[in-house]
């Protein structure tokens, strides 16, 4: 009885309603026809306001925007039948607040959103929700009283409750048509006629269920296509009552499976079904232009396949591929399409094509929820077909080609789904790994992740790849043949992925499962793939403007190409030669500068400068060290190193006059190193008799380290004379310092015979302290007197001091030498006649230094001639005094006091000559010093 009595008040409530809205209409109308005429008052009298200044903005382009007519305030359109934000039946909010910003100005579009109250908020939204879900619990509550009290058999019971689910949908349809015209856009979301549709649906829904799963009047295929009928009659109805009863027939779309499930699977039932229910979803959004339920429709296809995929064992592939298919292209053809080109052309806008905002616009298009979550969608399903870890009736390698083609395909064909592309891409690339890795080459390193009996051949591993390799490639020479002017964000990702995913599947394919020695199928597709992006890049710069501006599509291109040729060297060549074949390559790009004026060139030679780097780094013997040979300098190495690093001076000295210096000094500064690279190796060959290992070199090796670094520095300050460049400035600079610190290190401390005990020869003069010191010493001094002038005083002084420091130890260890023989060791100790003769050789080397200070007029080498005088008066006070004995003291002593007298004296001489004023230094003079002598 309770239920009577509220299914009465509920209609009377409702003739009441529609009795009152006819009066509400015309005060609605009255009232809003008042607020079009003050707000046309308003508008009148600013343009008389602004008359004068109008017709002296009139030339520019804003002015004359500005002189366009209003096309009428919000209430004016309210009137009209519009809502506060401009929406009408059929056309998306998105679009319509940006056409009516464009129209009335900012001014009116501010004042079209108005303040919603709380009375407006809780009287107009809440009783409209809560009094839905009060029906829908009603009719279940009815339901529920009639079983337990045993009025009324199943069978009326159902008819009774599908009489009451229909008669809510046709309660809903009526009050639509009566009373939607009067209600504001505002409660679009809580609209009386979908609330009662969606509980009347609800009930269908549950009536249908209950016939076939509590009493079981219908059976399994009959209740299937109850409920699809029921969900799909929800999504249609949902173009007249709003998004949310979309959401509500596309969540009972979902479950329709799961209450009909039966004990044998059948996958192409459930995708075929479900394909049908999210095109029915798509196809409403697209009328209605909704964003959130095509989104929640892709998630559901995605968990509906994900489910089947991991659960079933084994799984199909075929019907889960065409349900992906479906969404893919429903995407990429229905919506959203190319929703991105006709929202810039309703606005009247240009599309960016420059700056970070375009890029900004390319990564963020309308409706990207939609795409993006297809393209995941997608991707993760067709990785998981071939995925270990899942069983399948046969290796579905066929339905992932399928799927990520697709997904390519659409990716090129809007931009809008820009990251179908994307994730295209990274399926191609995950996949083939996953493929090359479970290859009959590589699946016994790693059984336990195999399932068993799923091994794939090699050979379909890598047709795989080359398809997908060859896949990219074609679609983005489309992209660039359409959409390169237009779209040209676009067009430079496309040549990125036809660059990058190429490189990357045919790499992958050639380790896992090539032949290292000679491999045919891989080497050919390398290089039929680096000619085709070679061309593809021709063809792009012709259509330029100017081939010499750059080209970031083109030049992605090249690079592409680049590295396809280095997979196909590697494939087809092996040791010294592949080396030097990709030390030609890359010259050659610098010798096509001659030809075609692309900025790129140059840059693909660094970039094979760097490749050759990487071989040496994981073969420093290029032939391996088995086959190397100990023949000094003609082996292996000279060419290896040598002919990389001429072609590298050879490209370096073709580009001395180009524009882009940046290039230069970096092609510059590779030739530098390769030379210097080849010397070093070339002399670590010949002093380890032809061993080249990480053992501490000695010091004979090391000298020659430095006198290299040393020769270096002067021919880059020589070249940066003639040619001045950066690199020959701050890379001479930079290996002078490194000498300098390897002295400090090596030279004084780690290799030096008195701590190291290494034999110093047999030859007296000629040995191990000739070349471990003097000469890198008179090298110093050489280049310290060459640098004066030309480079920093700091730099010229340590120079100075470098050379200094190394005679110095020359001379101390020369004189151990002569007393202790080839072993110089310090577990000898010292005898009483080589303690004085370091008095008196270290007295007389400062002297000389005196002297070559007061010829070259230099302060820094007197200086260090003091220094010098100073440690040895220390030594004579110090050591001398208490060390030795007799004749030998005082003759010490003797010596000392006339060695110092004598210098006084000089400097007296030297002095008064001068005057009161000490000279200038000239040997480390000012930088700018000397330069018109080099």
């Amino acid at each position: 009885m309770f239920e009577l009595i509220a299914l009465v008040a509920f209609i009377l409530a409702l003739a009441a309603y529609l009795g009152g809205r006819r009066a509400a209409q015309r005060l609605n109308a009255e009232i809003e026809s008042l607020k079009a005429q003050i707000a046309e008052l308003a508008n009148e009298g600013a343009r008389t306001a602004a008359a004068d200044t109008l017709a002296e903005r009139r030339e520019t382009p804003e002015a004359a925007a500005l002189e366009e007519p209003s096309a009428g305030g919000p209430w004016s359109r309210a009137r009209e039948g519009e809502g506060f934000f401009g929406t009408v039946e059929g056309e998306s909010v998105e679009a319509t607040a940006r056409s009516e910003a464009a129209e009335t100005g900012p001014r009116e579009a501010v004042g079209a959103a108005p303040v919603e109250s709380l009375e407006s908020r809780i009287g107009g939204r809440w009783p409209v929700w809560v009094g839905g879900l009060a029906l829908a619990l009603g009719g279940f509550f009815l339901v529920q009283y009639s079983i337990e009290a045993g009025l009324l058999s199943p069978a009326v019971r159902l008819a009774l409750a599908t009489v009451f689910g229909l008669a809510l949908g046709v309660a809903g349809e009526v009050v639509r048509r009566r009373a939607v015209p009067g209600i504001a856009d505002r409660f679009r979301n809580a609209m009386i006629p979908g609330v009662l549709t969606a509980a009347g649906a609800v009930t269908l829904f549950g009536v249908v269920y209950a016939a076939h799963g509590i009493y079981g009047f219908i059976g399994t295929a009959a209740a299937f296509v109850l409920l699809a009928v029921v969900s799909l009659m929800i999504v249609s109805l949902s173009l007249l009552h709003g998004q949310a009863l979309a959401g509500l027939g596309l969540l009972a779309s979902l479950l329709t499976p799961l209450f009909v499930s039966s004990g044998e699977p059948r996958p192409w039932v459930l995708f075929g079904f479900l394909s049908v229910a999210w095109l029915a979803t798509l196809a409403a959004s697209r009328l209605r232009r909704w964003s959130l339920v095509p989104t929640l429709a892709n998630v559901g296809l995605g968990l509906w396949g994900l489910a089947y995929v991991a659960l079933s064992a084994p799984f199909e592939a075929p019907p889960v591929t065409i349900a992906l298919l479906v969404m893919i292209c429903g995407i990429g053809l229905v919506w959203p399409a190319g929703l991105q080109a006709r929202l810039s052309q309703s606005a009247g806008a240009l599309p960016a094509t420059h700056g970070a905002g375009a890029w900004e616009g390319l990564f963020a298009p309308p409706k990207v929820a939609i795409t993006l979550s297809a393209a995941i969608v997608a991707a993760m399903l067709a990785l998981l077909f071939i995925s270990p870890a899942v069983e399948a009736a046969r290796f579905p390698v066929a339905e992932f080609v399928i799927v990520t083609a697709v997904l390519a395909a659409v990716g090129a064909l809007r931009t809008t789904a820009v990251y179908l592309a994307l994730l295209a891409a990274l399926a191609a690339i995950a996949g083939t790994w996953t493929l090359t890795a479970l290859s009959d080459v590589l699946a016994y390193l790693d059984t336990a992740l195999v399932s068993p009996g799923i091994v794939i051949p090699s050979r379909m591993a890598m047709s795989t790849a080359m398809l997908l390799a060859a896949l990219f490639p074609l679609l983005a020479s489309a992209v660039l043949a359409g959409r390169r002017a237009s779209e040209q964000q676009f067009a430079i990702l496309w040549a990125g992925l036809a660059a990058i995913v190429p490189n990357a599947l045919i790499g992958m394919s050639f380790l896992m499962t090539g032949n290292f020695s000679f491999d045919l199928p891989h080497g050919l597709a390398a290089f039929v793939g680096g000619l085709f992006l070679l061309a593809l890049a021709e063809w792009l710069y012709r259509g330029s403007a100017e081939a010499s501006e750059p080209d970031a599509a083109a030049g992605i291109l090249v690079l592409g190409s680049f590295g396809l040729f280095i997979i196909g060297l590697h494939a087809w060549t092996d040791g010294l030669v592949t080396t030097l074949a990709i030390a030609l390559l890359g010259a050659s790009y610098t010798f096509a500068t001659q030809l075609r004026a692309w900025p790129i060139l140059p840059w693909v030679t660094a970039a094979a400068a760097i490749v050759v780097l990487g071989r040496i780094a994981w073969e420093p013997s290029i032939v391996g060290s088995g086959r190397l040979g100990t023949t000094p300098v003609f082996n292996a190495l000279l060419p290896g190193y040598g002919i990389p690093a001429v072609l590298l001076v050879a490209c370096a000295y073709l580009l001395r006059d180009a524009r882009d210096r940046r290039v230069v000094n970096l092609l510059q500064a590779l030739a530098s190193l390769f030379v210097l690279l080849t010397l070093a190796i070339l002399v670590r060959h010949a002093m380890n008799g032809g061993v080249l290992d990480s053992s501490v070199p000695t010091l004979g090796e090391q000298a020659i380290y430095t006198l290299l670094a040393i020769g270096a520095s002067g021919i880059f300050m020589t070249l940066d004379g003639r040619s001045p460049s950066p690199v020959f400035r701050y890379g001479g600079m930079a290996l002078g310092l490194l000498s300098m610190l390897s002295v400090l290190a090596a030279h004084l401390v780690g290799l030096n015979p008195y701590f190291s005990g290494e034999l110093l020869g047999r030859i007296p003069v000629f040995d191990l302290l000739f070349i471990g010191y003097l000469l890198p010493a008179i090298g110093y001094a050489g280049l310290a007197w060459y640098a004066r002038g030309r480079r920093p005083v700091p730099y010229v002084t340590a120079l100075a001091v470098s050379g200094a420091v190394l005679a110095f130890a020359w001379a101390s260890l020369s004189v151990r030498r002569f007393w202790q023989g080839e072993g110089i060791a310090d577990w000898k100790g010292f005898l009483q006649g080589e303690t004085y003769t370091y008095s008196v050789v270290w007295l007389v080397l400062g002297v000389l230094l005196l002297v070559a200070g007061s010829r070259f007029d230099a302060k820094s080498i007197r200086i260090a001639s003091a220094v010098l005088v100073f440690i040895a008066v220390l030594k004579v006070f110090l050591v001398d005094m208490s060390n030795l004995e007799g004749f030998l003291r005082a003759l010490s002593f003797i010596g000392l006091g006339g060695v110092l007298i004598g210098i006084g004296l000089f400097y007296q001489r030297i002095l008064s000559a001068r005057g009161p004023a000490d000279a200038p230094e000239t040997l480390a003079g000012a930088p700018g010093e000397g330069r018109g002598r080099a």
